[in-house]
């Protein structure tokens, strides 16, 4: 069973990358959640999670939409659209809207973990 942060809860003011994790077997289908537990007026957060084969060349495989409130917000990531991927990273950008040229402010995290998906009708 896969389960891990693909980034602990951090507080942060820029744009960045969480660690490289390792993807082991799994499913195929991911469960990634993003919980933003820190947030101040007039901020946006991208989420996006990044996919590679090697640990260097890096791709996007799957992204939340963008988020300006706190709450946990969860999507499936199907890793068979995405053959020969072992690793995975958190991506996210920040922006801020203020008169006072601020920086933001965002407290959040990202969980995945294995999720078993029945169709329709499947007994």
């Amino acid at each position: 069973m896969f389960s891990k942060a693909l980034l602990p809860e951090s507080v942060t003011r820029q744009d960045g990358a969480g660690p490289e994790i390792a993807v082991e077997e799994t499913s195929k289908n991911l469960l990634v959640t993003l919980g933003i537990t820190r947030i101040l007026e007039r901020q946006n957060l991208d989420v996006s999670v990044w996919g590679s084969t090697d640990g260097k060349i890096w791709e996007p495989i799957a992204a939340f939409p963008r988020k300006f409130y706190c709450g946990t917000y969860s999507m499936v990531v199907n890793l068979a659209r995405h053959p020969g991927v072992r690793f995975l990273r958190a991506q996210w950008k920040m922006s801020r809207w203020d008169p006072e040229n601020r920086k933001p402010l965002f407290g959040f995290y990202l969980h995945a973990e294995d999720v078993h998906l029945r169709h329709a009708g499947a007994a």
